[in-house]
């Protein structure tokens, strides 16, 4: 399949996350604990594997370091601002991930950027506006959960970025640091925030365990998007993960959805699929020496 379409179904597999999580949440794992708990047992996974492919990455070592900070903390950053702040506000900073990858394309990547991808930035934006809704509230000035959230999107960007230039790491390499990052992010977390992590039966290390394989699968796809699409175009297309999570909540009752959130979600598909066209290439000139 296309690079795009592989994204697009990794960025699907994060919309349907908030099902396992409000699972787990029933059963008293919520927040940063459950960050810890499901990305430490992925490290069991991941270590032997760095290790095995340190051949392969270690020429590129500084680019697997940020998409080991920077995915780290993409998701613990996310999860702490939505454990201890205002949702909407935490999903609204967070998002504005996809105007850092379209600054940071330009600048340290030199991707060129036309009307239609700008567009699709602007469009993207307007619909998650309206897709989580916005009030007076919203604007009020930044606290500590905004910034946290508005940090994990900076982060998000920077990932992505990496996972672009990385291009010698291998995909396993690439997507494993990035639970490695997570782990050690969560814990660092819930050690200054002094969180208390709860006792953990059997079957709910099992439950964990299968949602970081869960996890696992919706970051190789997404991962191999990034290594292969560019940021600015990827970065609108993960946006397609809000659009699923907001549908998936209404079809089990958990959500009611009025006009502005179908009208933010179409503008989030339509600059999806503005964003999903594939870049044309450039023409190239031919010089014929003449005698």
């Amino acid at each position: 399949m296309r690079p795009e379409v592989v994204l697009l179904l990794g960025a699907s597999f994060w919309g349907l996350g908030w099902m396992p999580l409000e699972h787990l949440a029933r059963q008293g794992l919520l927040g940063m604990p459950v960050v810890v708990y499901s990305y430490s047992l992925l490290c069991l996974l991941a270590v032997p594997v760095l290790l095995a492919q340190q051949r392969a990455w270690w020429p590129q070592r500084r680019a697997l370091a940020v998409v080991c900070l920077c995915g780290g903390w993409a998701t613990a950053g996310l999860v702490g601002a939505l454990s201890e702040g205002d949702v909407v506000r935490a999903m609204l900073l967070f998002y504005l991930a996809p105007v850092w990858s379209l600054l940071g394309s330009r600048l340290l990547l030199g991707e060129r950027l036309n009307a239609s991808r700008i567009g699709a930035v602007v469009l993207a934006m307007i619909g998650i506006a309206l897709t989580l809704g916005i009030d007076a509230d919203t604007f009020r000035p930044l606290q500590g959960s905004d910034w946290l959230a508005l940090s994990a999107g900076i982060a998000f960007a920077a990932n992505n970025l990496a996972t672009r230039s990385a291009g010698q790491v291998p995909l396993a390499s690439k997507t494993l640091a990035a639970f490695v990052g997570a782990a050690l992010s969560g814990g660092l977390f819930c050690l200054l925030q002094e969180i208390a992590l709860p006792a953990v039966a059997p079957m709910q290390w099992l439950q964990l365990g299968l949602f970081g394989v869960f996890w696992l699968i919706a970051m190789c796809a997404a991962q191999y998007g990034f290594s292969h699409v560019e940021t600015s175009r990827a970065a609108v297309l993960v946006l397609v993960e809000l659009v699923v999570a907001v549908l998936t909540a209404a079809a089990f009752g958990e959500r009611q959805l009025g006009p502005g959130e179908w009208f933010g979600g179409a503008l989030v598909l339509i600059a999806a699929l503005l964003a999903e066209r594939p870049s044309r290439p450039v023409a190239a000139v031919g010089c014929e020496a003449k005698p």
